[in-house]
């Protein structure tokens, strides 16, 4: 059984794999490598530039998750220590597939070394998490109040007043959500595990960190994207929300397949190639960059740890 959760995620992951790249090869028939090359070249210079400052403030807004679970749990750990972590978590994760999990493993061997026990890391663990869906909430549920023409490459038929009913409900639980840590309900416990509501300042941060955090990661895209048939940033940024939550949920390493045939379904009307070159521009900037910077930080790291268990041996003698 042990053996069995082991392996069931990273199958699921590879068969999302499988089936995307299916779809894709039968969906870019017509398009090469060639296509997609001229689509990044004409990508200007200064859009370059603006996608990856998007990506250097989305990292930044990701390490605010991991700030808020550690106020949240009381625990004060160096800023930069603290932020490395939060890069070096989810560079891998979002490549590795299956983030939570993976995400779970690379900062507990991290705060475990700051004394951060295995109940606190889960709590951890399970704020950033939710801090992300408190993001994702948020900002659908505005989206499908202002622009609910981000569906029209999903959903054939779908009216404009059943888009904004949903929209008002989604947004409605987050207001609950708010008025929970308002009122300062009690802890919930399971068996031995505590789990306290978070504190209204606490919840203000991530009103603010987890939305911040998808409006930069869509920019990248968004910017790199040309101005032929672009349906403007807000469209854009609803379709990522969609492609990169189905990405996260099929725990496909780095999302690969379900990113770009989702995408290529919400821009019906923009060029294949286009899109394919804007969502290369996000691979290396969100993915490829971030893990190779991240390994390295992993390297330095068990090294550090390796030299103080040699000394912590050498003082003992």
């Amino acid at each position: 059984m042990t053996k069995l959760r082991t392996y069931f995620w990273p199958f699921v992951g590879l068969c999302a794999v499988a089936f995307s790249v299916w779809l894709l090869y039968h969906e870019l028939r017509g398009i090469s490598i060639e296509d997609v090359g001229d689509g990044l070249s004409a990508i200007p210079l200064h859009r370059w530039l603006l996608a990856g400052l998007s990506t250097v403030f989305a990292y930044f807004a990701l390490a605010g998750y991991d700030h808020i679970a550690l106020l949240h749990l009381g625990r004060k750990i160096p800023f930069a220590f603290v932020t490395v972590c939060s890069f070096t978590t989810y560079a891998l994760a979002h490549n590795i597939g299956g983030s939570v999990l993976s995400g779970a493993v690379i900062r507990y061997r991290a705060y475990a070394s700051k004394g951060l026990t295995g109940q606190e890391v889960g709590i951890l663990v399970g704020l950033c998490s939710f801090t992300f869906v408190l993001g994702v909430a948020i900002l659908a549920g505005i989206l499908l109040i202002s622009a609910p023409e981000m569906l029209d490459g999903f959903v054939d038929v779908l009216p404009i007043s059943a888009s904004r009913t949903s929209g008002a409900m989604i947004l409605a639980l987050v207001g609950l959500y708010v008025i929970g840590s308002w009122l300062g309900l009690k802890p919930l416990r399971l068996g031995r595990l505590q789990i306290s509501y978070p504190k209204l300042p606490i919840v203000a941060r991530q009103l603010i960190i987890g939305p911040a955090e998808l409006l930069a990661a869509a920019a990248i895209i968004y910017f790199a994207l040309p101005a032929a048939g672009n349906p403007g940033y807000f469209v854009v940024l609803g379709v990522f929300i969609i492609s990169f939550s189905a990405a996260l949920l099929s725990h496909a390493p780095g999302g690969l397949g379900v990113l770009e045939i989702v995408f290529l379904a919400g821009l019906p009307n923009m060029d294949p190639a286009a899109v394919l070159a804007a969502l290369v521009v996000f691979r290396l900037f969100y993915l490829i960059l971030p893990l190779v910077l991240a390994l390295l930080v992993v390297v330095l790291f068990e090294r550090s740890q390796f030299s103080q268990r040699q000394e912590t041996s050498a003082d003992e003698r």
